[in-house]
């Protein structure tokens, strides 16, 4: 796990590096902004990610309120919304929530945008009580992850449910890092991991847990469920032209056994869990 310094302060590097590429915002080479853009953002995204979905179970939130914490360009806000779910999204990055705004307007559905820290949650956005709290691939990015969880709280009932994904520690993704940049240096996983773990290098702050680091992370909750998935399979090479071709070592690899390994290795933990 590791944190960078520097003149700014560490949230403003944040924000200002999900500003410069808010995170899948090169997932269509559409106008950005339009319909066409949107869905075609909606569907590889989903395609390369099929396990968000199920995870989110958008269609179990209709009419319930829904507060997302990190919403970025807004993929999964707008299928909650779709879904008939009262949402609120915050997010950091201006241009990222600037994006969302858009979507809700090309879609003509509705939500309440804050943009903000979220280890300020209290200070911007009305205490009320939600019946999910949605955070994915967000809480890992924050210099203080412990704040983000005190300030959900007073968001929550004893029924809430909060639905989180953290980067896994014991994940494909963390090994290959480390031995493809890192040279198997396992000693410098942290800033390899920090500087390697998005499409943008140089994360200013990325941690990665073990299921016993969620739990202390999330002590204030109990934990319910806990599971990983997502192991990315593509030759980036061909990714980023929107070819899907799969790297030679999982290529001959039969599908219920990459499951499995997914099951193992993924990448993303996903985590449900209540107020304790």
């Amino acid at each position: 796990m590791s944190v960078t310094a520097g003149s700014a302060s560490v949230i403003d590097q944040v924000r200002e590096y999900w500003n410069r590429r808010p995170c899948n915002i090169r997932h269509s080479n559409k106008p950005v902004g339009t319909r066409e853009y949107f869905d075609e953002v909606e569907a590889r995204k989903y395609f390369v990610e099929p396990h968000i979905p199920a995870f989110a179970d958008f269609e179990r939130w209709r009419g319930k309120k829904v507060l997302e914490i990190g919403c970025g360009i807004g993929t999964d806000s707008i299928n909650f919304a779709r879904a008939g779910a009262d949402v609120t999204v915050v997010e950091l990055s201006e241009e990222s929530l600037a994006l969302c705004r858009k979507r809700f307007e090309v879609y003509g559905l509705e939500a309440r945008f804050y943009a903000g820290d979220a280890e300020q949650l209290g200070s911007f956005v009305p205490v009320e009580k939600y019946d999910l709290i949605y955070s994915f691939g967000v809480i890992h990015h924050t210099p203080h992850p412990e704040r983000v969880f005190e300030q959900v709280k007073q968001y929550c009932k004893p029924e809430t449910e909060l639905r989180v994904m953290l980067y896994s520690k014991w994940s494909w993704k963390v090994f290959w890092i480390v031995a493809g940049y890192g040279r198997g240096q396992l000693w410098k996983a942290d800033e390899l991991v920090r500087t390697y773990s998005e499409a943008q290098t140089g994360s200013p702050v990325t941690y990665f847990y073990s299921f016993e680091g969620v739990r202390r992370l999330m002590r204030g909750y109990r934990v319910e469920s806990i599971r990983k998935d997502h192991i990315f399979p593509y030759r980036i090479d061909r990714y980023v032209k929107y070819e899907y071709e799969w790297v030679w070592y999982f290529r001959w690899m039969p599908l219920p056994l990459f499951h499995w390994l997914e099951r193992r290795l993924g990448w993303h933990t996903l985590i449900t869990a209540v107020p304790a």
